[in-house]
Order: structure tokens, then sequence, then C-alpha cells
């Protein structure tokens, strides 16, 4: 939903009725990921998209249809074995599509749910789309809080901490449970859109791949700091697309800063006595990457230094260097295409090869 947020919360503060279609599960090549959403009001003016284009026109037909009669829906949609241009996904992919109704009424906790979101506060949305429950009916879960009922004290207890684990990882996928809580059931499924803050890219070292990888990372969403201990390049006017420029010792700055395991950390600086001090404090985080620009000479140097600073070669081998993919990279631009390809392609378990070269599904 981040992607009609805006549009969404614009709607509703100003009290207008409009159905909001959400993609709650895929298999296959489907083409927009559990999550993503179409909103379109009772004047007919959409925002938003579940499927880049192959299914627009019916869910938008079907948003109006749920508009009509106040009912949630969820429909399925796929390709016709008869005609692949038919209400359907021509690339081969299988979509789940979840259309309601909202307004105050339907939904009185989307104004929270909307400034958790504008706060990078983490909080979700657990949503009863099939079975024999409440469909529509929705719980807004925080870390230490929840509001809203899916029906039952037990099944929102239950649901409470699924949709908690969920969130702490920033998942989002459908839930199978029973009506009234049971575990071991799966009559009833809810779906959890998780609205985790954006994941962090630390990047050190203020040089020209630094801006070029600060761009690319916001572009992909993350909440982007760049840091370098020489006040002189660590500017904001050098680095706009940054959501903060710090000027600190890089180790001394992650030595306090927030890293999880969503977390990249992106270190250019290639000089030794910045780089060796800050990757053995960067090993001992549990970011998701660590990747560190220089040729392999350099490399085996920084493998050296930290050898004798007492690193162990397994955490050694979490050190992706030299930094990207091979992808002929040479300006700054290119090589941040490298990084965030590689840094992509372990996020989701993808082999780096082209996609002409490889054999079954494109998305795992």
């Amino acid at each position: 939903m981040h992607d009609v947020l805006d549009d969404v919360a614009r709607w509703y503060g100003d009290g207008q009725r409009f159905a909001l279609a959400t993609v709650v599960g895929t298999w296959r090549s489907a083409p927009r990921q559990p999550g993503a959403a179409m909103a379109l009001t009772d004047s007919g003016e959409p925002v938003g998209s579940v499927s880049g284009g192959c299914v627009e026109g019916a869910v938008y037909e079907l948003g109006q249809e749920v508009l009509a009669s106040g009912e949630p829906v969820l429909q399925r949609y796929g390709v016709s074995d008869d005609d692949a241009f038919s209400v359907g996904l021509t690339c081969g992919g299988i979509v789940d599509i979840f259309v309601e109704p909202v307004d105050a009424t339907t939904f009185p906790q989307l104004d929270a749910v909307v400034a958790a979101v504008r706060e990078h506060e983490p909080v979700a949305v657990a949503t009863v789309i099939d079975g024999p429950g409440n469909i529509g009916a929705h719980l807004v879960v925080w870390p230490d809080r929840s509001t809203g009922s899916l029906g039952s004290d037990r099944l929102d207890a239950a649901v409470t901490a699924d949709v908690r684990g969920m969130l702490d990882h920033g998942s989002t996928g459908v839930q199978r449970i029973g009506p009234d809580g049971e575990r071991r059931q799966d009559e009833l499924s809810v779906f959890v859109q998780s609205f985790a803050p954006p994941p962090r890219m630390l990047v050190f070292g203020a040089i020209d791949f630094a801006r070029a990888v600060a761009r690319v990372g916001k572009f992909l969403g993350y909440r982007v700091t760049v840091c370098d201990a020489r006040g002189v390049f660590a500017t904001p006017k050098r680095f706009p697309e940054a959501d903060e420029v710090v000027v600190e010792w890089p180790h001394r700055f992650l030595a306090t800063a927030e890293v999880d395991a969503r977390t990249v950390i992106c270190v250019l600086t290639h000089d030794p006595k910045f780089d060796v001090p800050l990757l053995e404090a960067a090993l001992k985080t549990d970011a998701a990457y660590i990747g560190a620009m220089g040729s392999r000479r350099t490399h085996e140097d920084r493998l050296a230094r930290l050898r004798e600073e007492g690193v162990a070669e397994e955490a050694l081998t979490r050190i992706a260097s030299p930094i990207g993919l091979d992808i002929g990279a040479r300006t700054p631009e290119e090589t941040a295409v490298s990084i965030a390809a590689e840094i992509v392609a372990l996020r989701w378990g993808g082999s780096g090869h082209r996609l002409a070269g490889t054999d079954g599904p494109i998305h795992k």
C-alpha cells in the first residue's frame, strides 16, 4: 500500500469512500509482490497498480462492483488456457487480489496506520480475506500494542503473536489459522501486510562512487546514510539523495548506529586506516550485506590486517570484495548498478547469471 498511501490518506481524510485492491498471493511469474495495491474512488479515479497492466482493467471493474455492493471480494487471476490475452496474466503467473470497500466505518484504524508509516514506526495490518470469519475485518498490530479485532479474543491473540514475528522481519503474506485461533487448523486466511521502517544503507567514503551508490540505494527504498571523517567531502550538497550525511570516523559512527538484519553496509573508502577498523566493527553486526571496494590485492591486504586483529576466518567470508557483480562496470553509476545488483541478488537468492541463460522460475 506504500505506493498509494498519500492518495488513500487524502481520500480517507476527506471522508471519501474508496475501493482498495491488494495483491495477497502470487505464484510463478506474477509481476507484483504481495502488498502491491490499487485504489479507486466512487468517481472512478484510480491510483496504483496490482499487475503492471495485465489485469488492471478487470480489477478496476471489480472495484466498482465492490463499492456498489459494499462487500469485499477475493479474486484470482491467471492465464486462460484458451486465450492468454483474456483477463489474466500473460506472463504465466497467478495472482490473488483482495478488494475491499474502505471508509471510516469499515476501517476505523486506517488513520493510525498512515500515521505510523509516515513516522517510520513498525506496524502491520492483518485482514481476514477468506474462510468462515468476518471477511474484511482488520487487526492493526504494533510491537507493543494492537487495535481492532478479527472476530474473537483468542483469534486476535494468536494472530497478534504471529504478526509480531512477521513484523520483526518486515515480511508480508497469508497466515492460515482456525476460526478461533486454533493453531492446527487452517480454515481462515488472514493477510498480513507489514509496514516496517525502510531498511538502512550505510555508505562509507564520500567519493563519487558513494554518491552514485546513495542514489541507487534511495531508488531501491533504503534509508541512506553517507559517512566520512573528512568534513570537506561529506556534505549534504555533495550527497543530495542521502537521508543523512555524517562527519565522523566510520568505525566510531558504526559503533553507535542502528544495524539490523536488513541493513546493508558499503565500504568505499579503500584506505586501510579507515576500512580495517570499520570492517572489524561491521563484522560484529547482524548486517545483511557487507561489501568493500578495492582490487583483489587491496582486499588480500585488508584480510591480512583483519586476521592480525583476531578476526575469525568464518567472519571474513561475509565481506563481499571486490564489491558488486561482474557486469563490466567502469563509471561510478555503472559500479553503483553492479553493487545494487549484488545486494538484490543476495536478498532474494538470485544467481547473478543472465536470465536468458537460465531455466526454471524467474522469481524464487
